[in-house]
């Protein structure tokens, strides 16, 4: 048997913030505005507001929870369940009222639309290693519905305002009597809004919403990484019915570096050094973010062997500081050698060097 839980795909148990995640979504999905034409989703969406008005509200729903089964079987027409023999037939209007906001005489005054808060939106930013290093101030163009600048929002022809829907006198809802109470469902026309839009915006067609590019200036702290979410709040789509407006999610797209090699807030560069450097012992120079560094390399340093610069890698975005150059020791072995040369490795060969 489904339930108006069922209804909005939440269990008995759901917090209010769950039913109110559930009723946006799939308002979102089934709304007349998005499905021109679909009777099957106007449909759903008129079952998908009945279930929130319901459950969004404490009393309703305690109500439904105490009345809305018997014994597992099915009220009239897939309705509550209700026990005749539990209660005088006097409350069933108040009852049914409650649950379904008319009966016992008395009917919904006005099914206000719920606000419906905007979608967030995700952007990328394309950074080269050094901005991401040392942080910048990034234009951000980004595509996303906005108030429509032609009408405010409003969805009317300039000059123009909605008007009380004819059809529900502003109430937002029909009530169709079923004899012992009332059952009330958004208003076709009007869609639950209780105004109707007779001359549309012809530059929104009445959506009172438009696309457009809207171009963000962010701030890129220094050292960001490639994937870095950097969320801007009520910066992206609008809402709806009044409804907040959704998150920017600008995603950090670094450009490999030629010369480092980023392990977190460490870079990894590689240093070549000579046979006699690596085997004696010498003083080299490393090039950091922040300039170059004379490191000196032990005696007998072997190929591959990491030394550490502490507080010259990246940037800690937490501002606690900086990361490490970690030095990498690359032998570097000559393809040929003069004369001399070949006579001192020929001699070193000789004392087992």
């Amino acid at each position: 048997m489904s339930t108006l839980y069922d209804t909005l795909g939440v269990s008995k148990n759901a917090s209010d913030d769950d039913i109110k995640k559930a009723y946006r979504k799939l308002a979102r999905k089934h709304h007349p505005d998005a499905n021109p034409g679909d009777k099957d989703a106007e449909e759903r969406f008129k079952e998908v507001q009945t279930a929130y008005d319901v459950l969004s509200d404490p009393e309703k729903r305690k109500q439904y929870d105490r009345f809305g089964t018997q014994n597992g079987r099915p009220g009239p027409a897939g309705g509550p369940n209700v026990d005749f023999g539990n209660f005088d037939l006097g409350d069933l209007g108040d009852i049914f009222g409650g649950i379904f906001g008319g009966g016992g005489g008395r009917t919904r005054t006005r099914a206000s639309r719920q606000p419906v808060r905007g979608n967030d939106v995700e952007a990328q930013v394309h950074l080269s290693f050094e901005d991401s290093l040392h942080g910048v101030d990034a234009k951000v163009p980004v595509e996303m519905m906005t108030a429509c600048r032609e009408c405010g929002g409003t969805g009317a022809r300039p000059g123009t305002a909605p008007v009380i829907c004819p059809e529900c006198n502003g109430r937002g809802v029909k009530t169709e009597s079923q004899g012992l109470f009332a059952l009330s469902q958004p208003c076709p026309r009007c869609r639950g809004n209780g105004t109707v839009i007779e001359q549309p915006c012809p530059k929104c067609q009445g959506t009172g919403r438009e696309r457009r590019i809207k171009t963000y200036t962010v701030k890129i702290k220094p050292g960001v990484k490639d994937g870095t979410r950097i969320t801007l709040r009520g910066k992206g789509e609008a809402g709806q019915n009044g409804g907040p407006s959704g998150d920017l999610v600008v995603v950090t797209r670094v450009s490999q570096s030629p010369i480092y090699e980023r392990r977190g807030d460490n870079l990894v560069v590689e240093v070549p050094v000579s046979y006699a450097q690596a085997r004696l012992g010498d003083k080299v120079e490393v090039p950091t973010p922040d300039g170059p560094v004379s490191l000196k390399i032990p005696a007998g340093s072997e190929d591959g062997k990491l030394l550490r610069i502490k507080g010259r890698g990246a940037p800690k975005l937490n501002g606690s500081g900086k990361g490490d150059v970690l030095a990498r020791v690359r032998i570097q072995v000559p393809k040929r050698v003069n004369k001399k040369e070949r006579e001192l490795l020929e001699e070193l060969k000789k004392v087992g060097g």
